[in-house]
């Protein structure tokens, strides 16, 4: 059966369930918003008892909520959430933790070298790579700016 580009849209559209759009919204901004809020009470927790600065706490809480999203995708939980809460977990590292976790979680039958170490960072990288490229070009046209 040939379909063109234009038949084959169609037919999926009229397959395809309609996405809840307003709904998925609605759970992303919960679900981002209490992953804040728990992050907001580790940094008044490590404020009250530790000696640590305002930096020293931030960094506290990254560690924090990297682990506790690295631990949950080791044994299957933080998927489960991410169905539900869908671009929630997105939320500031929750989302990149679990994306480094994942496939390393995936290849580890492959070794240690050629399973997790080749591919633990095949979803993290391009983020990583263009995260540093865009830093830097901002950084150079600040400083082409600063020079004028």
């Amino acid at each position: 059966m040939d379909i063109n580009k234009q038949e084959y849209k169609k037919l999926v559209k009229k397959t395809a369930p309609p996405s809840p759009v307003f709904k998925n919204c609605i759970f992303a901004f919960l679900f981002g918003g209490a992953i804040c809020t728990f992050g907001q009470l580790l940094f008044d927790f490590y404020s009250a008892v530790t000696d640590y600065d305002k930096d020293g706490c931030y960094t506290l809480v990254s560690i924090t909520i990297i682990f506790i999203t690295a631990f949950l995708t080791g044994i299957g939980v933080f998927d489960n959430i991410a169905k539900h809460a869908g671009a929630g977990t997105l939320v500031p590292v929750t989302g990149f933790a679990n994306s480094v976790v994942s496939p390393a979680i995936d290849t580890k039958a492959e070794g240690l070298v050629l399973g997790v170490g080749a591919k633990i960072f095949t979803v993290s990288g391009p983020v990583i790579l263009y995260g540093i490229l865009s830093g830097t070009l901002y950084g150079v046209i600040l400083w082409i700016v600063q020079l004028i």
